[in-house]
C-alpha cells in the first residue's frame, strides 16, 4: 500500500500534525508538520533510536547542552536515553520525518510536565 499524508493515519498532538507513515512493534516513520512556535517538552527514550530529517524549513533540537538547527536534507541521530527537545524556532511552517527503531509507544520519560505535546 502507497503511504502518504492522504492515505496515513492521522493524529495531532499541540497544535501540530502528524501521519503514521509505518507503525510497526520495531520500526515508525511518522512525517510532522509544526508550525512556527510549535515545541516539544524535553524528554527521552528507554529503548528507541531516532533519526530526525527535514524535508522543508527549519528546525531546532536542544540535545547534549547544545543547540543545533537543522535545515531542509539535514538529519541527526538521537541515542536511546538522550535527553532531547525539538522546536520550531523559525517563521515558516516545520516539515519532518521521524523514525524510531523500536517503536516509542510506551517508551517516552518527560523532563517536563505535559503540556499537549507528542507523547511517543
Amino acid at each position: 500500500m502507497i503511504r502518504n499524508r492522504r492515505t496515513a493515519e492521522h493524529y495531532k498532538w499541540g497544535n501540530c500534525d502528524a501521519w503514521r507513515l509505518l507503525d510497526q512493534p520495531d520500526l515508525t516513520v511518522i512525517q510532522e508538520l509544526m508550525p512556527p512556535g510549535a515545541a516539544e517538552v524535553r524528554h527521552f527514550h528507554r529503548r528507541a533510536r531516532q533519526l530526525f530529517f527535514v524535508l522543508a524549513g527549519r528546525m531546532q533540537i536542544e540535545m547534549a547542552e547544545q543547540v543545533l538547527t537543522l535545515e531542509a536534507g539535514d538529519s541527526i541521530e538521537v541515542a536511546p536515553q538522550q535527553p532531547h527537545c525539538v522546536r520550531n524556532a523559525s517563521a515558516d511552517d516545520l516539515s519532518l520525518l521521524v523514525v524510531s527503531a523500536p517503536s516509542t509507544h510506551g517508551d517516552r520519560e518527560e523532563n517536563e510536565p505535559l503540556q499537549g505535546e507528542r507523547r511517543r
